[in-house]
Parts: C-alpha cells; structure tokens; sequence
C-alpha cells in the first residue's frame, strides 16, 4: 500500500497515446495517458472504459454526437460502442479498465499497446 502522486507519475512520460499501468485493483488497470490529435474509430466488445480528465478539455466522438469532457469531469463509455477520442491540445487522463483491455480494442494499427509500462 503506497500512495501514488499522479503529478509525479504524469512527469514520468511526453508521448501520446500510450497508457502507463499506475495500480491495479479487482483485476482493473488504473492507467494514466496524455493523448494529442485524433485517436481511431474503434470499440471494446468486452469491456466498458471510464475516461478521467485530470488536466486539459477532451472530446470523445460517437456516431450520434461528440461528448466534451473538461478537467475533473469523466465518463463511461459502454461496451460495444464505437468511439474515437480527440484531444486538440495536449489532454492528462485517468482510465479504469479491465487488465485484459487492449486500447484499440479488435482492431491492429500504429496506436496498438499490448504491453503497457507499469510506473
């Protein structure tokens, strides 16, 4: 039992779009990421998502509408909804997720992480 300085941890990384692994509880990944641009389409069959913002304005699109999430404000994407996140200036976020929960969900591409870091 350690506590964990998020600031700190935040410090640790620049790069966009690749989550770090910061605990782990219930078999959940508590994960930090700075994300920058247009992320892709893309969905999760299996698990639902919780985006926290800790510092910057992030908009997540769905097909029906784009959802804005400002600093200290989250939300549950359900599973087997197709979204995209899209950050146009850098954005600091918490996710909670099931460990098994790959961040491009079914699809391979450039912005794939299968073996994320642990802080």
């Amino acid at each position: 039992m350690n506590k964990i300085n998020i600031e700190q941890k935040l410090s640790l990384f620049n790069d966009h779009w690749n989550p770090r692994i910061v605990g782990e509880l219930n078999k959940q990944h508590v994960k930090l990421a700075k994300l920058k641009g247009e992320f892709i389409w893309h969905k999760h069959d299996n698990e639902d998502e919780m985006f926290l913002v800790l510092k910057g304005t992030l908009q997540i699109a769905f097909r029906d509408r784009i959802e804005t999430i400002n600093e200290n404000e989250m939300i549950i994407v359900p599973r087997g909804i197709e979204h995209k996140p899209i950050a146009e200036k850098e954005v600091s976020i918490m996710l909670f997720e099931p460990a098994s929960t790959i961040n491009t969900g079914e699809l391979e591409n450039k912005f794939t992480r299968k073996k994320l870091e642990f802080l």
